[in-house]
C-alpha cells in the first residue's frame, strides 16, 4: 500500500504543481486530493513542527521558512507554513477570497499548495501610528489601537482561534514550517503573545533561533535572546542558524565554536547574504533597497511612494523587465522624468492623498499627465485618481472627504465592508478581445462608479461579466486588481506606446520566475545549513 501510495502521488505531485501554477484547482477543497495527501503524509515519516524565530525583526525568518518550505516539498514530504499573528501591510486572496500575509502566500507557494487563512489566522495591517485592521481567519473584525490589542483582555480567545487553525493545518500536512515574530525576548509582551514561544509549545516545535550577523552584535543578540527566555522556554531551542553573513565563512569558525560554548545549542549553520535569487518580501523595509531615481536608455516607470504603501509586490516583476527601469519616488523632480507613474495601493487612502496634496506631488502627477506621461493606479491610487474620495462613515479615519487627482471620470465611496476574492480577466480592449487568461486579486474597501453623465471606459472584464476599472486612454488608466503587473500580456499593452524605447515583446513568464528562485533559494540554503541534523532534531519525538 506504501508504495502504491508513493507512485500515485509522484504522478499526482506532478499534476498538482501544474494546476497550482494554472491556478486552475483548490487543493484544500480537493476531496481526492485530500486523501491522498493524507495517505502520503502516513507513508513518509512523521516530522516535528520547525519554528524560526528571531532576534529581532528582518534577520530573514520569512526567506529561510520559504527556503525550507521548498527543501521539505524537494524531499517528499507535504510541509505548509504557518504564522500565527502577522503584521503587515502586503497581503494575498487565498483561493476562497479571504485575506493573509503575503509571506504566507509566497511560503506556501514555495511549498507548492495553495495558500489558505490557517496559515496567517491573524493579520494586523496598519492604519496609522497606533492602530491596526485587525483580520481574523482572512476576515475583517475591527480597527483596534495597539494599546487596546495587546491588553489581556480577549487575547485568550485569539489564542483559541490561532491554536485551532494550527491544529486543522497540522492535521493535514508535515511538517509544518511556523515563523515567530519580531524577538523572542520582548519580556514585557510575552504575557500576551500569540506568536512566538507560546505557539511553539502548542505545537510542540523544535524552535531554531535565527540571528542577523550583517547588523552586527550577534553573539550579544544570539546569548541576550536566550537568557531572557525562561527555562521551559529556552528548552524549545534547539539549534541556532546565523544569517546574511558577508565575507570569508572561515572566518566565522571559531565564532559558531564560541556560540555553541556559551549558549549549549548547535549551530545548524551560517548562510551567506545573497545577491542573485528574488524572492518576494513583505516587510516594506525591503524599499529601503530600491532604486529612486530615473535613469536613461529605458523606460523609467515611477511608484509613488506613500505613507501606508501597501501591496508593493505589484510592482516586483518590473523589477525583472529589461526594457523598464523601475524606481519608487515621491520627488517632483524625478516623478518629471518618468515615462509612466504607477499610483500604487493604500491602506489609508484619504491619508495618503492628503499627503500627495500637502507635498506638492498630487500637481506634479497632474502635470506630468498633461505633458504626455502615462499614469496607471491601483487600488487606493485609482481611488486618488477619481474626481473625489467620500468617507461619510469614517471607514478610514476622521477625513470626510477630499477631491482626488481628476484624471479619471469616477467617484468612491468608502464601505465597511471589504472586497478580497482572486479574479480572471482580460483586457477590455479591441485587440485583446478573447478568454480570461490573465488573473490577479482584489483586496480593498471603497467602491468606485462613474461620476453621473461621465463618458466612461472599464480596463478590464472579469470572467464572470463585470466590467472592472476604467480606462481614458491609453496614458490614463485604474484598476483594482493587484497582480495584474504579473500578467505579461498587460506589461506589453502598458509599454506598447514606447516602442520607440523597446526593441520587442516580452517574453518573461514571471511564475517561471518565481518557481526558478525558490529552487535557488532552497540550493543556497541547502548548501550552508546541516541538513542531516535539521532532520535529525525534527525526527525526535519527545
Amino acid at each position: 500500500m506504501r508504495y502504491l501510495c508513493n507512485v500515485f502521488f509522484i504522478v499526482l505531485d506532478l499534476r498538482l504543481t501544474k494546476d497550482w501554477l494554472s491556478g486552475k484547482i483548490a487543493f484544500f477543497f480537493c476531496p481526492l486530493c485530500t486523501i491522498f495527501a493524507f495517505a502520503k503524509m502516513k507513508s513518509m515519516e512523521l516530522l516535528e513542527p520547525l519554528m524560526l524565530v528571531g532576534t529581532g525583526s528582518d534577520v530573514g525568518k520569512s526567506i529561510l521558512a520559504a527556503a525550507f518550505c521548498r527543501i521539505f516539498r524537494q524531499d517528499g514530504y507535504q510541509p505548509a507554513p504557518f504564522k500565527a499573528q502577522n503584521m503587515a501591510l502586503n497581503s494575498y486572496a487565498t483561493p476562497e477570497g479571504l485575506e493573509i500575509g503575503r509571506a504566507q502566500a509566497v511560503q506556501a507557494e514555495a511549498a507548492g499548495i495553495p495558500c489558505h487563512t490557517d496559515m496567517n489566522p491573524l493579520l494586523l495591517k496598519p492604519q496609522s501610528d497606533h492602530t491596526s485592521q485587525v483580520v481574523l481567519n482572512g476576515r475583517p473584525v475591527g480597527n483596534r489601537s495597539a494599546y487596546d490589542y495587546f491588553r489581556k483582555e480577549g487575547r485568550e480567545e485569539l489564542r483559541k482561534e490561532v491554536c485551532a487553525a494550527y491544529d486543522r493545518l497540522a492535521a493535514r500536512y508535515n511538517p509544518i514550517v511556523l515563523e515567530g515574530a519580531g524577538s523572542i525576548s520582548e519580556i514585557n509582551l510575552r504575557d500576551s503573545d500569540l506568536v512566538n514561544l507560546p505557539m511553539a509549545l502548542h505545537a510542540g516545535a523544535k524552535v531554531v533561533l535565527v540571528g542577523d550577523i550583517d547588523r552586527g552584535g550577534v553573539f550579544a543578540s544570539v546569548y541576550g535572546s536566550l537568557m531572557l527566555l525562561r527555562p521551559y522556554e529556552r528548552a524549545c531551542i534547539k539549534g541556532i542558524l546565523i544569517n546574511k553573513f558577508r565575507g570569508d565563512l572561515r572566518l566565522f569558525e571559531s565564532g559558531v565554536k564560541m556560540l555553541e560554548e556559551l549558549c549549549g545549542i548547535p549551530v545548524l549553520g551560517v548562510v551567506p547574504y545573497y545577491k542573485d535569487i528574488y524572492i518576494e518580501e513583505e516587510d516594506s523595509v525591503a524599499l529601503a533597497t530600491k532604486s529612486m531615481q530615473a535613469t536613461k536608455g529605458k523606460v523609467n516607470i515611477a511608484v509613488v511612494m506613500l505613507r501606508h504603501l501597501s501591496n508593493f509586490t505589484d510592482f516586483n516583476v518590473l523589477e525583472r523587465d529589461p526594457r523598464v527601469h523601475l524606481f519608487y519616488t515621491n520627488n517632483t523632480e524625478e516623478i518629471a522624468k518618468a515615462d509612466i507613474i504607477l499610483l500604487p495601493g493604500s491602506k489609508s487612502t484619504l491619508d495618503d492623498l492628503y499627503e500627495l496634496r500637502r507635498n506638492g506631488v498630487a500637481q506634479a502627477i497632474i502635470r506630468a499627465h498633461r505633458d504626455g506621461v502615462t499614469v496607471m493606479g491601483i487600488c487606493g491610487g485609482y481611488q486618488m485618481m477619481g474626481q473625489e474620495v467620500l468617507d461619510p462613515d469614517h471607514v478610514e479615519g476622521d477625513i470626510d472627504r477630499l477631491p482626488g487627482l481628476g484624471l479619471l471620470p469616477t467617484t468612491t465611496r468608502m464601505t465597511g465592508e471589504k472586497v478580497t476574492r482572486q479574479v480572471r480577466f482580460a483586457l477590455n480592449n479591441e485587440d485583446t478581445v478573447g478568454d480570461c487568461n490573465l488573473s490577479g486579486y482584489e483586496i480593498h474597501m471603497g467602491t468606485t462608479v462613474p461620476v453621473d453623465g461621465a463618458a466612461y471606459t472599464p480596463l478590464n472584464r472579469l470572467e464572470d461579466g463585470q466590467e472592472e476599472g476604467c480606462l481614458v486612454d491609453r496614458t490614463c488608466m485604474g484598476t483594482y486588481i493587484h497582480g495584474i503587473l504579473d500578467n505579461a500580456a498587460f506589461i506589453d499593452y502598458l509599454l506598447e506606446p514606447f516602442a520607440g524605447k523597446v526593441k520587442e515583446r516580452s517574453t518573461f513568464d514571471y511564475q517561471a520566475f518565481k518557481e526558478q528562485q525558490y529552487d535557488k533559494l532552497a540550493d543556497h540554503v541547502r548548501a550552508h545549513v546541516n541538513l542531516p541534523l535539521v532532520y535529525q532534531i525534527l525526527k525526535q519525538h519527545d
